[in-house]
């Protein structure tokens, strides 16, 4: 083995995981490289160091190659989705890379590992990775799952969400090609289904910065109240509002859902918040929604959903342990069981798969255009976990390995009236929000989910 590059000597290993040569340009720390050649590439993976080997040893899946990205031992040149496109080649599931270590593979791991120098007692894991005391999504640890996606830093969230300030899907309509606007056209398409007018009382559970009940109080003359756990989002979205000169109007508390109490409102949004609830409170969270409706009130639930068929644990993904710890995502019909269960009658589904994928693109092109204010503002890890976890989410929308939906739910009136109109057309009607199809100009000093 004596006077063997380190490409020569990964290349079995390489062979073996992707049943040829990678369709990307490797670079290792000795300068060689493997699969297409790097002038040629459209993305090079960078194999800093020895101990990104040690890393994919002591978790030979998708968890130890986050931790090597993440941690600097291996880097990402060029195009992002050119190197996640070999997950198709590593993944035997819609779950996540598995790698296709059977015994024989674990053995040549372990040999290249040896042949490199890498064999050690396993790396710490980097500090950005999130472990959870607690009951799950109990009160204290739902605060803590939140605060550690929440609260790294408004700074960092505008660089990559922009001037809206919105954290969640957007709205592409037609003639539509900014972020700002589709996410403007976003609070608008909500708006419309909860026929939202002067002398209504709105609440959005899961308020982020502010974006819907700005938008709501500002174009359709709402009262709204938005409530958060973060608080970041509760500090930056109250100067906001005051900012906005709708204080009388427009109230962000530092509230969890379940104490709402006896309060009564005519509609209710929760955009993109949904996904931290959790199954064993599913129906508790539905149930509080339901109560502080008024009768003919409207429910809107905007969330990230998943296929149909049995849910996969994500206790070692990526996912959950950088980026949304205990998340849990439900599929579009138990969400819909779930709300008529305590008393909505659900009148209307839309999926938004492609608009998210969008979305998260736009993001991604927003973080790698302001790379060094984004590492300046939250530091080098954070925006490494940012940028994989936002590339990855949008192939797994565009591929449809996840879903997201909004749900209308109405709860009914005596005799069963649920003033709902007659027809969908009738949301799209001019009205105070303007026309679909119409370019929403960007909300100056706009806040958002």
């Amino acid at each position: 083995m004596a006077g063997r590059t380190v490409a020569e000597r990964t290349q079995p290993l390489i062979n073996a995981l992707l049943g040829g040569e990678p369709t990307v340009a490797m670079r290792f720390w000795d300068g060689s490289t493997v699969g297409c050649p790097p002038e040629q590439a459209t993305a090079t993976v960078v194999v800093r160091s020895r101990r990104a080997v040690r890393r994919l040893l002591w978790a030979p899946d998708e968890l130890g190659l986050a931790r090597a990205y993440v941690a600097g031992d291996i880097d990402i040149e060029g195009d992002v989705y050119g190197v996640l496109d070999l997950r198709r080649l590593l993944a035997d599931d819609d779950e996540g890379l598995r790698l296709g270590f059977d015994a024989h593979g674990l053995v040549l791991l372990v040999r290249t590992a040896a042949a490199l120098g890498a064999l050690g007692p396993p790396p710490r894991p980097p500090a950005q990775e999130v472990r959870l005391r607690g009951t799950r999504h109990s009160r204290a640890r739902d605060e803590g799952a939140i605060r550690s996606h929440y609260d790294v830093g408004n700074d960092f969230y505008r660089l990559v969400l922009g001037p809206t300030m919105t954290y969640s899907c957007a709205y592409w309509d037609d003639g539509i090609t900014t972020l700002d606007a589709a996410q403007e056209a976003k609070y608008e398409h909500i708006c419309r289904k909860l026929a939202l007018r002067p002398g209504l009382r709105l609440l959005d559970v899961g308020c982020g910065w502010g974006g819907m009940v700005l938008h709501a109080a500002r174009r359709h003359g709402v009262d709204a109240v938005g409530i958060t756990v973060s608080e970041a989002q509760h500090d930056l979205a109250s100067k906001r509002v005051a900012a906005a000169g709708l204080g009388d109007r427009v109230e962000i508390r530092l509230q969890d859902y379940r104490d709402l109490g006896d309060e009564q409102f005519d509609a209710v949004s929760s955009i993109g918040m949904f996904e931290h609830v959790g199954e064993a409170r599913l129906r508790d969270y539905a149930s509080i929604l339901f109560g502080v409706l008024r009768p003919e009130g409207r429910l809107l639930n905007h969330g990230i959903s998943r296929p149909a068929g049995p849910a996969q644990p994500r206790r070692r993904s990526f996912i959950d342990r950088y980026v949304f710890p205990d998340g849990e995502l439900f599929e579009v019909g138990q969400v819909v069981s779930v709300l008529q269960e305590v008393g909505f009658e659900v009148r209307d589904a839309e999926s938004l798969r492609e608009h998210y994928a969008r979305t998260l693109r736009a993001w991604v092109a927003n973080l790698e255009a302001n790379w060094d204010e984004a590492v300046a503002s939250a530091g080098a890890a954070r925006a490494r976990v940012w940028r994989l976890y936002m590339a990855g989410c949008s192939e797994n929308f565009e591929q449809g390995r996840t879903m997201i939906h909004q749900v209308l739910g109405v709860r009914q009136g005596p005799r069963g009236a649920s003033g709902m109109p007659g027809t969908r057309r009738e949301w799209y009607r001019t009205g105070t929000g303007g026309e679909s199809g119409v370019v929403y100009p960007a909300l100056e000093g706009a806040a958002g989910n």
